[in-house]
């Protein structure tokens, strides 16, 4: 079987890899594999956590995918020779406020509908299990099961097993579908699958990487918290980086890596969950677009007897790539996964023939490069980095500052995959 992959994220290469394995001919189309939210995402795999009102459905897909993770991470390193940074990294949830904990207790109900393992602390027990939290923090709830990955390690990695086990990959634009010579044809481009048709949008997030030295402490855990109403994540890896986000809103493909606003709200706000972040190196500014669906929820299934998608994933991508690899394969094989069905894109209604290749507003015709772009600040604040400061702004009300770097990009058909 020839099989054609729209987009070289995390989800499109990790299916073409499993196609190779069973045999396939797999192209894999994408004129900048990773450049896109894979680059971006922190990388939690927290079936707990990333429980969200609403979502019921993704929560058996999520829980396959978390316990596939370990068996996944050790055949990808073993396939492409790439450590993958897969932990395993509870995540405590607190609130500094009355009415931050009075979410973390409310979001504590729906964690346990998980049916995973989920410890309520109070008092010196939350600061037992994190030493670094502020001493403000008085409660919290304790995610022993969740885990955590390196998103650009395992991009790499996949890229390097789908090419080892014979897929190829093309860098140019798919236009139209149907133009592939193949005999199936996958879209995995992210955003950048809304034009092809499906209900998919950009929910713009700020991502900041942070550097702590050598002889400074970092959280164990992955920390989630909410402050004055606002929720904001720190991600640690084994190498230093501290990873803090994440911002979320929808104002289309907004290429700026960062506003001044939006890089305040999310150091003020992990500084107030721990304050040793006050001290870590400003690393990067980096901007992803997370792919949305109308319900939240991936689109994942067949769109006609040729085409299939594997996208949507929103904020989930990184943790759902080892259940989507599995599900489109049994459905390229002929099967239909149990585990999908909520996620069959027909629940829209099917993309119009010839829709590829038509958009709404002045970027009609055309994908851009949708992914993120990023700063990589050489010392902290150093120099007077170049910028535009214009009308409009954030919900925070600050300037939207432009830092453009040369990795703002503007191709034709980019892989905008899934941030988390």
């Amino acid at each position: 079987m020839r099989i054609a992959i729209v987009g070289a994220g995390s989800i499109g290469l990790a299916v073409a890899w499993r196609a190779a394995q069973a045999g396939a001919e797999v192209v894999v189309h994408d004129p900048e594999p990773g450049s896109g939210a894979s680059r971006v995402a922190a990388g939690m795999i927290a079936p707990v956590t990333e429980s969200h009102y609403g979502e019921a459905a993704l929560t058996p897909f999520m829980a396959a995918s978390a316990d596939a993770w370990p068996d996944f991470a050790r055949e990808l390193e073993a396939a492409s020779g790439v450590l993958v940074g897969f932990r395993d990294m509870p995540t405590i949830v607190v609130g500094v406020e009355d009415g931050d904990r009075a979410e973390v207790e409310r979001q504590t109900e729906l964690y346990r509908l998980t049916a995973r393992n989920v410890e309520v602390l109070t008092g010196r027990a939350v600061r037992t299990a994190e030493p670094l939290l502020n001493h403000r923090v008085r409660a919290g709830v304790l995610a022993t099961e969740d885990r955590a990955v390196d998103p650009r390690a395992v991009h790499a990695a996949l890229l390097v097993a789908a090419e080892r086990a014979g897929v190829r990959i093309e860098a140019g634009a798919v236009r139209e579908p149907g133009e592939i010579d193949a005999d199936q044809v996958v879209i995995a481009a992210g955003c950048g699958s809304a034009r092809f048709g499906l209900p998919v949008r950009p929910v713009r997030g700020v991502v900041l990487r942070l550097r702590a030295a050598a002889d400074q402490a970092v959280p164990r855990t992955t920390v989630r918290g909410y402050v004055k109403g606002h929720s904001v994540y720190i991600v640690t890896r084994e190498n230093g980086e501290v990873v803090v986000g994440a911002t979320s809103d929808e104002r289309g493909f907004d290429r700026t890596t960062g506003t001044a606003g939006a890089v305040h709200d999310l150091l003020r706000r992990s500084i107030e969950l721990v304050p040793e972040t006050a001290e870590y190196h400003l690393d990067e500014i980096s901007v992803g677009f997370r792919p949305g669906t109308p319900d939240n929820l991936p689109l994942i299934g067949r769109l006609d007897a040729r085409t299939i998608a594997a996208t949507g994933h929103y904020r989930n991508g990184i943790a759902l790539i080892p259940a989507t690899a599995t599900a489109v394969a049994e459905v390229l094989r002929g099967g239909d996964p149990g585990l999908i069905r909520a996620f069959d894109p027909a629940r829209f209604g099917r993309p119009a023939p010839g829709a590829a290749g038509r958009a709404d507003g002045p970027d009609s015709g055309k994908t851009e490069a949708l992914e993120g772009s990023m700063q990589r600040l050489d010392a902290p604040f150093s120099g007077a980095p170049e910028s535009n400061v214009h009308g409009g702004s954030d919900k925070s009300g600050a300037g939207d500052v432009r830092r453009r770097s040369e990795s703002d990009r503007s191709s034709e058909d980019g892989s905008v995959e899934e941030e988390t």
